[in-house]
């Protein structure tokens, strides 16, 4: 058998749900076409690199039972209208038009330049059966390229909310799919639009990278940025682990000063100083924050996978993020 075969059986095999259209657009599509590094891995059920952008940002197509799990749950029917809200690099709406017909249409919303152009160029060699197109994320500001309402929505990365445009674009008894949380984890839900009202259905815990897809790309130092996995490992702790209330209260009120922050505080990069980075705003407030904030920040460190900066090497100032995590209650 080939390795689309050997990959479909072993889903199968797997308790992944699989119906016959589904395997005919794997089938149909291959993902070499789509993708500038190896695909070994998309064979063993892993997710692949499609390309690396020019700030050293991989951007990965999903794992195949995650793809196969999501086209499950999204309930595709031929000739529907399907709006992809983030390209994974032109694969996933190549498997849509197969499923959609001649009938379909896929339409895109990339919101990444290098992306958006790397889709562009994959799809122009694909052979569709319906229509597919690629926006930009300006696109979502005109309804009128919206002509025919949406009746499927895809959301491929981390979001906290649904984008406002949906509630104009999607008719009623249509249905948005995605991750809904922040950049540690979500919940990925079904949200049927019923009148002005929204009907969610909880399909269970993942771990999506940004929709924001310049997320991976900004400094770990960019107050908005750190300020969202704060609040994201705050979250996460306190489902695992019992929190000083002192403590709690304390990186709550973290958050809420590093939002307080300029935008236009500078980057930090690797010609950056050490003097520089110890008189960095974000730095200079979390220094502040350090008697309470040491002991935790192994912890927090881990679970956002953010080093922010050696801390070691920034002399006896800093220390004291040795500390252990006596504040802490497993």
């Amino acid at each position: 058998m080939s390795s689309i075969d050997d990959l479909l059986e072993n889903l199968k095999s797997s308790g992944v749900k699989l119906d016959k259209n589904v395997e005919y657009a794997f089938k149909s599509v291959n993902i070499e076409d789509f993708v500038d590094y190896s695909v070994e891995g998309f064979w063993q059920d892993k997710p692949v690199t499609f390309m690396t952008t020019m700030a050293g940002a991989e951007k990965n197509i999903s794992a195949p039972h995650m793809i196969a799990t999501l086209l499950h749950h999204l309930e595709i029917r031929n000739g529907q209208h399907f709006l992809l809200i983030g390209s994974k690099g032109g694969y996933l709406a190549a498997i849509l038009d197969q499923l959609l017909g001649i009938n379909g249409i896929v339409t895109i919303i990339e919101p990444h330049n290098e992306v958006l152009e790397h889709t562009i160029d994959t799809l122009e060699k694909y052979n569709s059966k319906g229509i597919i197109r690629v926006l930009s994320a300006s696109s979502m500001d005109y309804f009128e390229d919206f002509e025919k309402p949406v009746d499927r929505v895809l959301i491929t990365g981390a979001i906290r909310e649904i984008p406002e445009f949906l509630e104009v674009v999607l008719q009623d008894g249509a249905f948005v799919l995605g991750p809904f949380g922040g950049t540690i984890q979500q919940r990925l839900l079904k949200r049927e639009k019923n009148s002005n009202q929204w009907l969610d259905t909880d399909l269970g815990g993942v771990v999506f990278g940004p929709m924001d897809t310049f997320s991976a790309e900004r400094n770990p130092l960019d107050p908005y940025v750190l300020a969202e996995n704060l609040e994201d490992s705050l979250t996460l702790m306190s489902d695992i682990i019992e929190i000083n209330e002192t403590i709690y209260q304390s990186i709550e009120q973290l958050i809420i000063s590093l939002r307080e922050l300029p935008r236009d505080i500078p980057p930090i990069s690797e010609e950056t100083s050490e003097e520089e980075i110890l008189e960095h705003p974000v730095m200079d407030l979390i220094m502040s924050e350090m008697e309470w904030l040491a002991p935790i920040w192994p912890i927090i460190s881990h679970i956002t996978s953010i080093d922010l900066v050696s801390f070691e090497d920034l002399g006896d100032e800093s220390s004291s993020m040795a500390g252990g995590h006596k504040d802490l209650v497993p």
